[in-house]
């Protein structure tokens, strides 16, 4: 075998190791998500100060999850309870949970 056909198969298996062990756990997400739900799960749910409606994270991109929580956790997004909760998140478990959320239904009626 060729030393540039080894070079490739080396970076494609390190390519797939790499990205296995970047994957949250949706059965872990499924756990630490429940605090989410009790905000994010409810339909019609509006924030009380300043008001607006809280989003659903259901079927959301994975990356997008994990970069709003990484957001709130800095302060480059302003919401103080949220700053709270992500700031109490290690980087698994944002993945963990961006990864149950993804696969999860978009709201609540649809999970019946």
């Amino acid at each position: 075998m060729s030393f540039a056909r080894r070079g490739v198969i080396a970076l494609a298996v390190l390519m797939v190791a790499g990205s296995a062990s970047a994957a949250g756990n949706p059965v872990q997400g499924r756990i630490l998500a429940n605090t989410c739900m009790g905000c994010h799960g409810i339909p019609g749910w509006s924030n009380v100060y300043p008001t607006y409606r809280v989003p659903k994270l259901g079927g959301q991109n994975e990356q997008y999850i994990v970069s709003a929580l990484d957001e709130y956790e800095n302060g480059n997004r302003k919401h103080p309870t949220m700053h709270i909760q992500a700031s109490a998140l290690s980087k698994q478990d944002k993945e963990d949970i961006a990864s149950f959320l993804t696969q999860a239904p978009h709201s609540p009626e649809e999970a019946q």
